[in-house]
Formats: structure tokens, C-alpha cells, sequence
């Protein structure tokens, strides 16, 4: 199961182990034929083994305290600023984590000493010593050079959801840029698209487009009652590494989160550990969509023996990240909808704690952390999304990154019998849902849905 454990503190999470759940069913279309494939995301993307700081970082981050901090490494050699020369954001970031350390501290040793008494952050892995798969994505350029071509008309994104898959498996007339495209079978398949190979997900829904071409998402009629996003923050290392385009703070503004979400939908945002952006969130961006800040939780990143990836107190890079969340609130005469989401009370700073992928901006999913706090049947939409999940609507300009098959491994499956067609088109006959795992007095009937589950 991902969901290691679940206390007061927070979660521990095992992200792979879900990511292969999704792909238990697969099927390949290849040359006009289905064969049965066994998918699975390859383990050295979540084998972090070692931690990032020196003797000296470890002593100062926990006061001496090896148990969940581990020596490695030698001492940087980069000249360290006095304080005085601290500007005004690092005085800030420095100021908002000594708010905090004890939260992700003391949250953070309870939760892995838990993991380890049932076996779990041992340091064990049964994953063999292989390099990074290192695909070079060009889905964002490919994004760019569609917005050259003319906007769809209003009458023809009526019908703007798509098949990913034609009944002969072929997938060449599927226009990934202004529909959004659905996979409404109960299996994974492996499917070409672009002249790339791809594994997407049971019932699931994506759009691959620019900032600037949403419309299509929003025209096609949903209204979620869960939106996760994780913006591409301006930030140095971003703009000096070039590894992909990002979005000034203002500008996520014009996200139409008011057009995509039902009364108290959970809305939920990912931010960097800049305290403007922290700032910007909490005191312009939800208060622009009209959404109330309810919590803040944080990501812990541990390797698999469960100590912190970077020093707790660095000043570089710290093992953590924060995500803001809120409720949509709408204006009074729109919150008639017949469509509204139950709202259960989210707590205040719980922690997730996971090894991370090695993949850069590869997030864990949160689906199963927060199925408690929209319900069963939520209807749920994760923008900027490098991958896709079951029962989810995805949306960016590298939606499909992280689901080419060179993150995957393939093997044909034991069973050789030809895959029946009623098993190979077996579908969802609604918009993706999340499973249910509760249910409200008062609910109305779930809506039909996969037989497949994800729980």
C-alpha cells in the first residue's frame, strides 16, 4: 500500500508502490495487436540512499541527534556569509523555518521511528544500481509551436473531450493540443503518441497545452471538487539551469481555478520555500480566486533509512516543502450549485513524509492523503502536472513527462492468451472520480464509474 502509516503528525508514504498499483492492468497496443505487459516505474528513481550535508551540518541540525540526521559527505567548501550579509528573503526564509523546525523536527522523528518499527525506511532496496532514465523532454516546445496554429471555435469544443485509443488501437487521430483526451478503459495501455511511446493510466483525462490555451479544459464542463498545482516558481537555479520555462507569480492570477472548481472545493498548491511566494499565495492568489486558506502542511523528503535529504538548518536547501491549502468559497449567488463538496475541517501542519524521486519535479501524489477531506467521489484536476493518475483530470504543457516508457519497465506479461476485445475495452461511463472511501449522510448515489479500482 503507499500509505505506509497514518498518525497525528502526518503520513509516510511509499510512492512507487503506488505508481505500479496504477499499471497492475496493462495493455500494449503495437502494429494493430493488444498484448498484456507488466508495467512498472523503474526503483532506482526512488532509491535516495544518502544525505546531502556534512558531519558538521549534521551536528547543528538536530543538536548531535543521529537517530533521523545521518553523516555523509565532506564540508562545503563555499565561503559562508556572515548573517549581516543576509538579505532581506533569506532573513525572511530563515525567520519562517525557525517557526517550524520543531513542527518538522519532532513530526518527522515520531512518523519514521514508526515507519521503522513495522519494517518500512530501513535503509533495504531491491533496486539494482542502474543510472536515471534520462528522456529529453520536448512536450513544452511542442506546446509552444501549437499556439501558432488557430484557436478552436466554441461550437467544435462542444465536443472537445476525445478517445484516446479508436477501436482498432490506432490513436493517430487524436489532437492532443486542443481536446482533452480521455483513456475511459479499466486498464493502463501503452500507446504511441507523437512518435513516442507512452503508459497512461485507467480513467484518466489530459490536456498537453500552453498557459495560454485552457480554454478547452474549461469548456469541457467539469467542475472539481479537488485542484492540486504545482506552478513552475521563478526562482535562480531555475532560470540558471534552464531545465524548464517558468511562470511569474502574477501571472498565475489568470489560472481560471473560480471556472474549474465546485463550492468549498480543496484547493492545494505546492510553493517553493520562498517566503514571497509563500506570502503571495496566502495574501493575493487565493484571495484573487476567492479561496480561504485553511492549512499549511509539509513535505518532508527522508532517504530510505529515513534521514532528512539535506540538513535541516542549511541554508541552501532544506528537506522540506510547503503546501498551502484552502477552500474555494463562491460568490453568494453562484453557491447554489448542485454540485458542492462536502467540507470536512483539513488539520493544521501535518506532515507527508516520502523518499523522494530522484527526477527532478517529480511530486508525490496525494491522492490517498486527501481522499478523507473532499470524499469518495471527488472529482479532482491537478494543474502543471508531469504526470498522470486514475480517476484524474491532468493539465500542462509536459503532462506526459514522467509517462514515457523509458521511466517504465516493460515485460510481457506471464499469461500469453490473446486479450479479449470486451477486456480490452472494457470502460468508465463517467468523468474520472477518485475511489470512495467514505460517505456522508445525505450523499447522493455515487455515479458510475471504473469496476477497476485504485484503492
Amino acid at each position: 500500500m503507499s500509505v505506509l502509516l497514518h498518525n497525528i503528525q502526518g503520513w509516510v508514504l511509499d510512492s512507487c508502490s503506488l505508481i505500479d498499483r496504477w499499471y497492475s492492468r496493462c495493455i500494449r497496443y503495437q502494429g494493430g495487436q493488444k498484448s498484456r505487459v507488466e508495467c512498472r516505474f523503474k526503483r532506482q528513481c526512488f532509491q535516495v540512499l544518502k544525505s546531502h550535508f556534512s558531519v558538521r551540518a549534521c551536528a547543528a541540525a538536530d543538536g548531535g541527534n543521529e537517530d533521523v540526521l545521518q553523516k555523509t559527505d565532506k564540508a562545503s567548501k563555499k565561503r559562508k556569509r556572515k548573517h549581516s550579509e543576509l538579505n532581506q528573503g533569506e532573513v525572511d526564509s530563515q525567520a519562517f523555518h525557525e517557526k517550524i523546525r520543531s513542527v518538522i523536527l519532532e513530526g518527522t522523528k515520531t512518523l519514521v521511528d514508526s515507519a521503522r518499527s513495522v519494517g518500512h525506511l530501513n535503509g533495504t532496496t531491491d533496486a539494482a544500481k542502474e543510472p536515471l532514465p534520462s528522456q529529453e523532454c520536448s512536450l513544452a516546445a511542442l506546446c509552444e509551436m501549437a499556439k501558432e496554429l488557430p484557436l478552436v471555435d466554441e461550437e467544435e469544443l462542444e465536443e472537445c473531450v476525445q478517445q484516446l485509443v479508436a477501436e482498432d488501437g490506432c490513436t493517430s487521430h487524436v489532437d492532443l493540443f486542443s481536446r482533452v483526451t480521455e483513456n475511459g478503459a479499466d486498464s493502463a495501455i501503452v500507446v504511441t503518441l507523437m512518435g513516442e511511446q507512452y503508459v497512461i493510466p485507467p480513467c484518466t483525462a489530459f490536456l498537453l497545452s500552453d498557459f495560454t490555451r485552457m480554454q478547452p479544459l474549461v469548456h469541457s464542463g467539469s467542475k472539481f471538487d479537488l485542484i492540486v498545482m504545482d506552478p513552475p516558481w521563478e526562482n535562480k537555479s531555475v532560470k540558471r539551469s534552464r531545465r524548464y520555462s517558468f511562470l511569474p507569480s502574477t501571472q498565475l492570477k489568470r489560472l481560471p481555478v473560480p471556472l474549474l472548481a465546485s463550492p468549498n472545493c480543496l484547493v492545494v498548491t505546492w510553493v517553493t520555500n520562498r517566503p514571497s511566494h509563500l506570502r503571495f499565495v496566502r495574501d493575493e492568489l487565493y484571495p484573487h480566486w476567492g479561496v480561504e486558506v485553511v492549512a499549511e502542511w509539509f513535505w518532508v523528503k527522508v532517504t530510505t533509512s529515513g534521514q532528512f535529504v539535506f540538513p535541516l538548518d542549511s541554508q541552501h536547501k532544506k528537506p522540506y516543502e510547503v503546501l498551502v491549502l484552502g477552500r474555494y468559497r463562491p460568490p453568494a449567488d453562484n453557491s447554489t450549485s448542485s454540485s458542492v463538496t462536502s467540507e470536512v475541517p483539513v488539520e493544521d501542519q501535518r506532515l507527508i513524509v516520502s523518499v523522494p524521486s530522484a527526477l527532478h519535479s517529480q511530486k508525490p501524489s496525494l491522492s490517498e492523503v486527501l481522499k478523507p477531506y473532499v470524499g469518495g467521489e471527488a472529482k479532482c484536476l491537478e494543474l502543471f502536472a508531469r504526470c498522470l493518475q486514475p480517476g484524474w483530470t491532468s493539465w500542462g504543457n509536459e503532462v506526459l513527462k514522467f509517462q514515457h516508457t523509458s521511466y517504465f519497465t516493460l515485460t510481457p506479461a506471464d499469461e500469453r492468451e490473446d486479450v479479449s476485445k470486451g477486456e480490452a475495452t472494457r470502460v468508465c461511463t463517467d468523468k474520472p472520480t477518485i475511489t470512495p472511501v467514505l460517505s456522508s449522510p445525505g450523499e447522493s448515489p455515487p455515479p458510475r464509474r471504473c469496476p477497476t479500482t485504485v484503492d
